[in-house]
């Protein structure tokens, strides 16, 4: 029986993790030790992910919750450095981009565990970003790494990283399938809020480069302020993104927005399914408003999801000024030919993918590096 410590902390991981789980709990020689770093922390980006996903409880919850990147990344590390000494995994496996997945990384290779990183390869090329640092520091000391796309796999490549690397396809793609139909029959977000599907518009604000500048996020606010005298446009708030909002004295522009607090995953799935376009800065939102077939206008300088704007699913505006933010919007809202489908995505079977190659790399007893050859 060879032993997995799976290190999740936010709501991204939660769901990717939410099909491998599944698939480790139905092989027979591995079994897995789930660590909540803690990082979400609040029932409505935390627990109800849980609860909805059919995730096992944690084994341990770290409770590090919100603090700088440095205090939030060091405190993980202390608990998890604790957890890893007491169950003597065979492997780590973390997910994305976090802090969660730095700690996880770093307190595992400093131990010398065989690290598993779900979603490697990704890169904006923007090292201002932290997700960016997270990542690339994660691909650089894990053994395993599984690509989702052809593009990860040639940035590793490019890095000089080749060896254990396997393009396993998306784990989300695997989520959006199998819970799909289920968020439609229980979800009735929808109806609470007098929504007509494909008759409003979804937009999600969180990431630290627009909330915590001014300008940024003035100019975003203030599109969807005039998008929205146009078509409703429903806005989960981030706890970060209304706290930023106010100290910079800009959250009269929530006014004409249809705002609510953080959803759960199946009302998340149906708001996306339902909407007639998606606006958002989150990585994975990007993604899933393509599995759902909605457009989607990101809001950011860059994208790790070259493929979605290739393909014409996704639009970044060239800067994030009103009338740029505005324009894509417009292009983006109004149906028109020429969007291609993405196989780059796998055939929603990653999860497996993914489980049988740790099992099989575990259980051949290589050492750390080339592990996953």
């Amino acid at each position: 029986m060879k032993k997995i410590v799976t290190v999740i902390g936010a709501r991204p991981q939660f769901i990717k993790a939410a099909p491998v789980s599944r698939e480790i709990a139905k092989h027979s020689q591995l079994h897995e030790v789930i660590v909540h770093t803690g990082q979400h922390y609040d029932s409505g980006m935390s627990k109800i992910f849980f609860d909805e996903l059919e995730i096992p409880e944690p084994n341990y919850n770290l409770n590090a919750g919100s603090a700088s990147h440095a205090k939030q990344t060091g405190e993980i590390m202390v608990e998890l450095e604790k957890v890893l000494e007491k169950e003597k995994p065979d492997c780590v496996l973390i997910y994305g981009d976090t802090n969660s997945t730095l700690a996880g990384a770093l307190a595992a290779a400093k131990l010398h565990i065989p690290i598993a990183h779900v979603e490697a390869g990704l890169r904006s090329f923007n090292m201002r970003m932290p997700e960016e640092i997270n990542r690339i520091v994660a691909d650089r000391l894990s053994t395993i790494l599984f690509a989702p796309t052809k593009t990860a796999v040639q940035n590793l490549k490019k890095e000089g990283i080749t060896e254990g690397v396997f393009k396993v396809g998306d784990v989300m793609y695997d989520v959006a399938l199998m819970y799909k139909e289920k968020a439609n029959h229980n979800s009735n977000i929808l109806q609470n809020l007098n929504l007509k599907p494909k008759a409003y518009i979804l937009a999600t604000v969180h990431r630290a480069e627009n909330t915590d500048n001014k300008e940024r996020l003035e100019s975003i606010f203030s599109a969807l302020v005039q998008v929205s005298q146009e078509i409703p446009i429903v806005i989960p708030i981030h706890p970060r993104t209304k706290k930023m909002l106010s100290q910079f004295d800009l959250d009269h522009l929530l006014n004409p927005l249809t705002v609510i607090t953080p959803v759960g995953f199946l009302d998340m799935i149906s708001l996306e399914s339902n909407a007639k376009l998606i606006i958002t800065d989150s990585g994975g939102i990007q993604k899933e408003a393509y599995f759902h077939k909605v457009p989607c206008v990101t809001l950011r300088d860059e994208t790790e999801w070259v493929e979605t704007v290739e393909a014409g699913w996704n639009i970044l505006p060239s800067t994030l000024s009103i009338k740029n933010i505005k324009s894509s919007i417009d292009n983006m809202i109004v149906p028109h030919d020429g969007k291609k489908n993405i196989s780059e995505y796998g055939d929603g079977n990653s999860s497996t993918h993914i489980t049988n190659l740790v099992n099989d790399c575990l259980q051949s007893k290589k050492g750390s590096k080339g592990l996953g050859d």
